[in-house]
């Protein structure tokens, strides 16, 4: 008998409602929530060709940070561009804006996000889009989107301005997620907390500025001990938790064994065992456009961490090719057949119960 194929699935392929750019209330809802008193705007604009429109995210001296372009979010784009790079299956996730969105505006999303799954027929999944807070409305639509809509997680920003995800803000939302044992997508945010030192350079902002703000999420995660309070949650970070493979050891805690210090100056809140536990059950990493890295720091990534931690990530639709050679990249990498295969899609069946 014939082994059964892995399926490969794309586990950070954006969304967007259909209808963003033709209504109002919903275009309005994006534009609206953006915080501008923290030093970021948002607008609709034409692409610099002109020929479509496109809803621009920028710093207030006009740098752009992100751009959504009409056409680009389509089910038939997903499915044609998830054909030609071999992917079988793809989770759906709000790019960035679920760090502002109104609960009224996230019901919508969720209920586009739904049909859009249901006209898939299987080839698209998704997960709900919710305030982090944990408002009894809050948790009513969470429920909805599990029960009634089929969703398989939920998805959070890695910060919501300055706040992180250890905040005793976001208490009430661990604590439900961790009773219904549902894992979460964390996705990176352009945010307002690092780019004041290198928001002139576009690369440096549109990529680096992503990493820092998911190491710092992923390091906050692990020493605040929140883990032990909530031992079921499972967080799956964008941008490989901000190049958390190289930082792993660097920020684990640290004991001189060979004589005894003066002072400790790295001491901790959490031991080497509760770091390694917290990172073995908790904490997921999402190859985000693994072509993007390197085959050297790629198979860096999946020694330091493990194969069965790191999940194929797109962000289709920002970079087409992202999305086209994701999976030969994966394919082209010297691991086991079996860590592959993880990777692909196991690891996804596995955390989302797919």
């Amino acid at each position: 008998m014939a082994e059964k194929k892995q399926r490969v699935i794309d586990d950070n392929m954006h969304f967007l409602p259909t209808d963003l750019f033709t209504n109002d209330k919903v275009l309005n809802g994006f534009l609206y929530s953006a915080p501008i008193t923290m030093g970021v705007k948002a607008y609709l604009d034409k692409t610099p060709d002109g020929t479509k429109n496109q809803v621009v995210l920028a710093c207030d001296n006009g740098d752009e940070i992100l751009n959504y372009v009409e056409g680009d979010y389509t089910l038939e784009a997903k499915i044609n561009a998830m054909d030609e790079a071999g992917v079988d299956v793809a989770m759906l996730r709000m790019p960035v804006w679920q760090e502002w969105l109104p609960l009224e505006i996230c019901k919508i999303v969720n209920d586009q996000a739904a049909e859009m799954c249901r006209q898939s027929e299987g080839r698209l999944l998704a997960n709900a889009v919710v305030p982090p807070y944990g408002r009894p409305e809050d948790i009513a639509e969470l429920k909805r989107c599990v029960e009634d809509l089929g969703m398989i997680g939920v998805q959070f920003a890695c910060s919501y301005g300055n706040k992180f995800l250890d905040d005793e803000l976001f208490a009430p939302m661990m604590t439900v997620l961790n009773d219904m044992k549902l894992p979460a997508v964390v996705h990176h945010t352009p945010g307002q907390n690092s780019f004041k030192n290198f928001q002139e350079y576009t690369v440096l902002r549109r990529e680096l500025g992503r990493v820092t703000v998911q190491a710092t999420a992923v390091g906050r995660e692990v020493y605040s001990g929140m883990f032990a309070k909530w031992p079921n949650l499972k967080f799956v970070h964008t941008m490989f938790g901000g190049n958390w493979f190289a930082l792993k050891e660097l920020l684990a805690p640290h004991k001189s064994t060979k004589k005894k210090e003066a002072m400790n100056r790295l001491v901790t809140n959490v031991g080497r065992d509760e770091y390694d536990e917290f990172l073995k059950n908790n904490i997921f990493f999402d190859a985000t456009h693994p072509m993007s890295w390197g085959k050297d720091q790629l198979e860096c990534a999946i020694k330091a961490c493990g194969a069965d931690h790191i999940l194929l990530g797109s962000s289709f639709p920002v970079f087409y090719e992202w999305l086209a050679r994701s999976v030969e990249t994966i394919n082209g990498l010297d691991i086991t057949e079996e860590d592959r295969n993880l990777i692909l899609g196991g690891n996804a069946e596995r955390i989302f119960n797919i």
